[in-house]
């Protein structure tokens, strides 16, 4: 699970928002456009109370109908600006911010794809999920209305009370009588809300997340006829989002009755104290209607404080969510140097001509998050596979193997010791360039919403084709494509779930040797076939395996028998390595898992 937190921690709502500039800068000179415009548009609202002073005191007083239809001209010239303004505000953010939002999805989604497979192993995907769309959606909205109204309601509050001060200086301290508990009540409302609206995007994510995985495990659900159970637990879940969002929503009540009410009865004290100096003479009746419409006009601007700090927290914090995804160290970023001696990379970063194929150095792995004193999943491997040979490796459930061969392309990184590839230090090469000479095969195949051949091409330079994918589909015994609707261009759907698991077993080893990698690393990717399936495959792949390197983890005799020699990994250590019929002879643990007295897999 990604490092969620049920409260915040002490921060700055503003400090944490600065860190969108780098994506607004590029869009500045628009916002900060509509943001004047905006400013033009409300300060030009504060006018129309002091036409209505002109003709009360002017024309009204002195019964003149030719200055009433003058003001009332006027005020439908300025009412007409106002709206017109804050439409040209409107079309300045539009596109701009359209095009933060997609930057900012697409860089999320590129910087998600370099971060290493321990990054994903610990977070949920619904919580990536909802930084990618919910969260984005959160920021957008707030770049285009509470950022600019935040700046234009202060000014606007500014003005109009320069404006009701010089008008009567008694009457606009009583108007500002409420600002102290009103400021009091927005710091309390601030932090407090900080808290709750975290807690309720984290929820949105693990809401998601139980979306996504029903979503995709909806076979084992009805299976199992387990869609009950399931719809009690999302019910609990919405139940506890529920409940949070109605605390938001008590917190936004409770501040909105203390903004408004406060402003109310100030407004009502001055309407009094306004009558009595009228009455008295001390104040024109044209001054009293301009000080009440320059009130009257400043509800919204104070109103609406409580709205737009509460969308300010919630943005806040879907920048810290957001930015907590884009943070993580992404593969290539912890550069270490070069170990060892031996041979290394030549100056162009290929590998030394020096054919070696794979060797472990002394190798060992902890996962990242396990403690320094726990016990490491791979100890001390000193393991060499000669250039061309095909060596199978062997263990029972819990040794290690996948997290051996993950180590070779680097989807992990050796907690000690070092890999080379033909006298290469795998660190010496970018993933980019190690990618293209190791390609993979996973025990659990995982395919994509795309064609068969996209699927199967993507083991493949850009310049593979037809060729290619018909070699590859022969040696994986997976002309069924060519069966399919539209052949090879047919769609395999979520996941590949249209498809059988042998058949998405074959695809992926199909994938895997398209680009006829140098080096091929294999994890029993023949678990899901039938017998004579295997049988035909095996024949296939060893031609391949004539004209590459391979590390092959293997349960079944059957798939040892492609490769020269056997390495048995146990308790995370290589304890012996040597012919198929040699560790038969003379270890007791290979033989037991041969014979298939050992079932755990």
């Amino acid at each position: 699970m990604p490092p969620t937190r049920a409260t915040t921690e002490e921060r700055s709502a503003v400090r944490t928002l600065l860190r969108l500039w780098p994506y607004v800068r590029p869009v500045r000179v628009r916002l900060f456009s509509a943001a004047l415009v905006a400013i033009v548009a409300s300060c030009t609202g504060l006018v129309i109370p002091l036409v209505l002073k002109w003709m009360v005191d002017g024309p009204v007083a002195d019964r003149d109908p030719g200055g009433v239809w003058l003001g009332a001209l006027y005020l439908l010239l300025l009412g007409c600006a106002e709206a017109l303004l804050f439409g040209l505000r409107r079309w300045l953010v539009a596109r701009p911010l359209s095009h933060v939002e997609a930057s900012m999805r697409a860089g999320l989604y590129g910087h998600l794809q370099r971060l290493p497979v321990a990054f994903h192993d610990r977070w949920a995907s619904g919580q990536l999920l909802s930084r990618a769309t919910t969260d984005l959606m959160l920021l957008r909205m707030f770049l285009a209305f509470p950022l600019t109204f935040l700046l234009v309601n202060a000014v606007t509050i500014l003005v109009g009370v320069l404006i009701m001060l010089a008008q009567d200086w008694t009457l606009g301290l009583v108007i500002l009588a409420p600002a102290v508990p009103m400021v009091w009540t927005c710091v309390l409302f601030e932090k407090r809300y900080a808290e709750v609206a975290r807690l309720a995007q984290d929820q949105v994510g693990d809401l998601t997340t139980v979306v996504e995985e029903s979503v995709l495990g909806i076979r084992i659900i009805k299976g199992f006829g387990r869609h009950r159970s399931q719809a009690r637990a999302f019910r609990e879940l919405v139940r506890t989002l529920r409940g949070t969002e109605l605390r938001k929503a008590r917190m936004l009540a409770a501040i909105w009755a203390v903004i408004v009410t406060l402003p109310e009865l100030a407004i009502g004290a001055a309407l009094f104290w306004g009558s009595v100096q009228v009455a008295d003479g001390d104040l024109s009746a044209g001054t009293l209607v301009a000080f009440l419409s320059t009130a009257l006009a400043l509800r919204w601007p104070v109103e609406s404080i409580g709205f737009l700090l509460a969308m300010s927290q919630e943005a806040a914090t879907a920048t810290e969510r957001y930015f907590e995804a884009r943070d993580a160290l992404q593969e290539g970023e912890d550069k270490r140097p070069v170990r060892g001696t031996g041979n290394c990379a030549t100056s162009h970063g290929q590998p030394a001509p020096d054919n070696d194929g794979i060797r472990f150095h002394s190798v060992s792995f902890r996962y990242p998050d396990a403690s320094p004193e726990s016990t490491p999943t791979l100890a001390h491997i000193d393991l060499h596979i000669r250039p061309g040979e095909s060596m199978a490796l062997v263990g029972a459930t819990g040794s290690g193997k996948t997290t051996l061969t993950a180590l070779i392309p680097r989807l992990h990184e050796t907690t000690s010791g070092r890999i080379t590839l033909d006298g290469t230090d795998i660190t010496a090469l970018s993933r980019e360039e190690l990618r293209t000479l190791v390609s993979v095969a996973f025990e659990e195949p995982t395919l994509f919403s795309a064609s068969v051949g996209e699927n199967v091409l993507m083991g493949a330079d850009d310049s593979a084709g037809e060729p290619e994918l018909a070699r590859a589909l022969a040696v994986a015994q997976a002309d069924f494509a060519h069966a399919l609707p539209q052949g090879t261009a047919t769609q395999v759907g979520e996941q590949g779930l249209s498809l059988s698991g042998g058949q998405r077993q074959r695809l992926a080893l199909a994938r895997a040797v398209v680009g006829r990698p140098r080096f091929l690393v294999l994890d029993d990717p023949l678990s899901a076939l039938d017998v004579h399936t295997e049988a035909a495959v095996e024949a296939a792949l060893r031609d391949v395996l004539a004209d590459t390197t391979a590390l092959i983890v293997a349960h079944r005799p059957s798939t040892v028998l492609l490769a020269d020699r056997v390495a048995l990994l146990s308790g995370g250590r290589i304890t012996a390595v040597g012919t198929h019929q040699e560790l038969l002879r003379g270890n007791t643990e290979y033989a037991r898992l041969m014979s298939g007295e050992d079932h755990r897999r």
